[in-house]
């Protein structure tokens, strides 16, 4: 008996040790930067290690759909990441809970499925699902604490995206290499986006200016003098369509008399901004910072991930891809602590509720600080130039968002000489609001002018007329901000795809980037003439835009996704087949046999297409190797020429001479086909805001420009 009882004990004080060791935990994340925040804050008992983004996926050199069983994926290990893998497998073995913690989206869910099939088979550890929606020590610990399952129906959502893109880039791709030119891709968002840049593209070259002018009259009292603008003629809003109308109007009320007959005073007010979607945080951003999408998002990364302040990482700001306005009301009780120590008399009496649009997915919230405490000036000894000036964007656009309307007074002056009526306007800011916490008064609301001390009845002194001559500015070419606002607000791609549209685009060397907007290369136009032309139920923003709702659909579990890539790749395989046998190739006309003479051999150079634009290569091939860029211009110091050359840090092109370092010439500008009518050097397009796109001489002692096809003009240009 004693024996039997002394073994008890023992098993007893054996399964007390046991429930008393603490469990392992490996939590799998997509970065290392993001591994090594959150490794800080759990401390021993977790192991943190990064996916580094896919392992699992569709394989390149084939399309790996099974058509005919109902479109399932055929996935493989990414080549070069299997030790990758190989580790995580590992250290799960060694675990005894391994929590997925991919980025809380649809490509981060469909990493988490992967990785838990692929780690299920090397361990009996529990697999869970976490979220973090913020990279901060509560957050992550609570997470933690409550691991759920992988949400399914959006990984089946992803999985249809991923198909259907598969299903449309190795139809349209392999059509392109048979007519166009060999190495060529095609995708089913970015040939949107590039069919939009193209129609843009082709709105500003048919756009012909219309001249008109404008009148402005200095007038003065006693030794105040104020510039008044002409808005009314005859009791009618000026029509003023050449230099000889503005004389007409001069001749006729000069020597008239001058009387103030109208002072209107007009108060505003001005609400504040949602927060941060991400759209709009890269329209802000491209805008105010000069950043393009993708330097953006990577900064955005950053902050999120988390960056060492002090003697600690945080992660500063929340998920950087979301389209919620939806603040949490943890959040909104910091901010408006905050609000009400460092401006009690700019808090709302209640928080402010923005509304989500209909198109929201609305799963994370808007983009906002983790920390309000963590102000600007706080963190900018730990922030690099660029982190900085994002996170005040961010910062100022969350913090302002729950304050005070701002209140501004806008007050009229009308000064009446014979049939004219002359205005002048002025603002004034009467109550910052919420302009208090941001750097928008750039005083355009603050300080618009200032008003002449004037009343009713005076009879002012006309010192000078001003007419100046316009011409009416056509439509924009897209930019970074102005894509990725037409993106949106067709319904084309979600948060987490519109910096990506924009670099496939640069990056197949479709679209280049002139004056920070978005020009379509000659063979951007010309795979776009062919896409649109032959598939043009496929390439639109309709169509485009219906599948990114069946996609939200299929996340919500109301269609399944094989019905889904059933209705949709019968017809479209047809249509392929049938372009395939019925267009013609351009194959021949894009190579163009020139009479530069190849330096090397001999034999006639030719003009040929290439992925990085036109260039000359020896038509001896492959016996000669000789290529050259093609000469834009002649060199206005030398007898070389110039030619697009990139610079070797950022990749940025600019023009310079053949005859480098000899000569050094060079400009930003690109070259075109013109010389200047007035010293006979070449001509460059520019861009301001004065005169949009115009041509203008290279030579800085020429000031000769052209506005528009025939429309020429002397003027001084910075």
């Amino acid at each position: 008996m004693a024996t039997a009882k002394k073994t008890t004990t023992t098993a007893k004080k054996a399964k007390t040790t046991a429930a008393k060791k603490k469990k392992h935990t490996l939590v799998v994340v997509e970065s290392p930067a993001k591994a090594k925040t959150i490794e800080k804050y759990l401390g021993t008992g977790y192991t943190v290690k990064a996916s580094m983004g896919h392992l699992i996926d569709l394989p390149k050199s084939r399309i790996a759909i099974d058509i005919d069983n109902g479109f399932q994926p055929e996935y493989i290990t990414v080549r070069g990441r299997a030790a990758v893998l190989k580790d995580l497998q590992k250290e799960a073995k060694k675990s005894d809970v391994v929590l997925l913690a991919s980025d809380p989206d649809r490509e981060g869910e469909a990493i988490a499925w992967h990785l838990q099939r692929a780690l299920a088979e090397k361990t009996d550890a529990e697999i869970s699902r976490v979220v973090f929606n913020e990279i901060t020590p509560v957050v992550v610990k609570e997470a933690v604490k409550h691991p759920g399952q992988i949400d399914e129906k959006m990984v089946d959502a992803q999985k249809a995206r991923r198909v259907l893109d598969r299903l449309v880039g190795y139809n349209l791709s392999p059509l392109l290499w048979k007519k166009v030119k060999n190495g060529l891709s095609a995708g089913r968002v970015q040939s949107v986006a590039l069919r939009l840049i193209c129609e843009r593209e082709a709105e500003v070259e048919n756009f012909i200016p219309e001249e008109y002018w404008s009148l402005e009259a200095d007038f003065l009292k006693k030794k105040s003098s104020f510039t008044a603008q002409l808005v009314s003629y005859k009791g009618e809003k000026p029509v003023l369509k050449s230099q000889a109308d503005v004389e007409k109007i001069i001749a006729e009320i000069n020597g008239s008399e001058c009387k103030v007959i109208d002072i209107k005073t007009q108060d505003r007010t001005i609400k504040p901004k949602a927060p941060f979607t991400t759209s709009k945080l890269q329209q802000a951003a491209a805008n105010r910072l000069g950043f393009n999408a993708r330097k953006t998002m990577q900064i955005a990364q950053q902050l999120y991930e988390g960056v060492p302040i002090g003697s600690s990482r945080v992660g500063l700001i929340t998920y950087m891809r979301t389209d919620s306005t939806r603040i949490s009301q943890t959040a909104l009780d910091d901010v408006r602590e905050y609000l009400a120590k460092e401006y009690p008399d700019q808090l709302p009496a209640e928080p402010i509720i923005y509304a989500v649009g209909n198109k929201a997915q609305d799963a994370h919230e808007a983009i906002r600080p983790t920390y309000v405490k963590y102000t600007p000036d706080y963190v900018k000894d730990y922030l690099s130039r660029d982190q900085l000036r994002l996170y005040q964007l961010i910062w100022e656009a969350f913090v302002s968002s729950q304050m005070n309307n701002a209140k501004s007074r806008t007050t009229s002056v009308d000064i009446q000489g014979g049939d004219a009526v002359f205005r002048v306007s002025a603002s004034k800011i009467m109550d910052k609001g919420f302009y208090s916490v941001t750097h928008l008064l750039t005083s355009k609301e603050e300080l618009s002018g200032s008003i002449p001390s004037v009343e009713l009845g005076d009879v002012l002194e006309t010192k000078e007329f001003r007419p100046e001559q316009h011409f009416t500015q056509g439509p924009a070419r897209y930019t970074d901000a102005s894509i990725v606002r037409t993106l949106e607000e067709k319904g084309i791609g979600r948060p987490s795809t519109y910096a990506p549209i924009i670099s496939v685009l640069l990056d197949r060397f479709y679209v280049t980037r002139s004056n920070k907007q978005l020009v379509p290369t000659t063979l951007g136009r010309m795979i776009n003439d062919i896409l649109v032309e032959s598939f043009p139920e496929v390439i639109n923003e309709n169509f485009t835009a219906e599948v990114e709702s069946k996609l939200d659909s299929v996340a919500e579990g109301a269609i399944e996704w094989p019905k889904m890539m059933g209705e949709f790749y019968g017809p479209f395989h047809e249509r392929v087949d049938e372009v395939m046998s019925n267009l013609e190739s351009v194959k021949g006309s894009i190579d163009e046999v020139t009479d530069v003479a190849c330096e090397k051999c001999g034999k006639p150079m030719t003009k040929k297409l290439g992925r990085f634009g036109y260039f000359l290569a020896c038509s001896g091939f492959p016996e000669c190797h000789n290529t050259k860029s093609i000469p834009l211009a002649k060199c206005p110091r030398c007898d070389g020429d110039i030619v697009a050359r990139k610079s070797k840090g950022r990749g940025r092109e600019f023009y310079g001479c053949t005859n480098y370092p000899t000569c050094d010439f060079l400009t930003h500008f690109k070259p075109i086909n013109a010389t200047c009518p007035q010293c006979g050097q070449f001509m460059v397009e520019k861009f301001d805001k004065k005169h949009g796109t115009f041509k203008s001489c290279i030579n800085p002692d020429c000031n000769y420009l052209h506005t528009a096809d025939g429309d020429e003009v002397d003027a001084d240009i910075e």
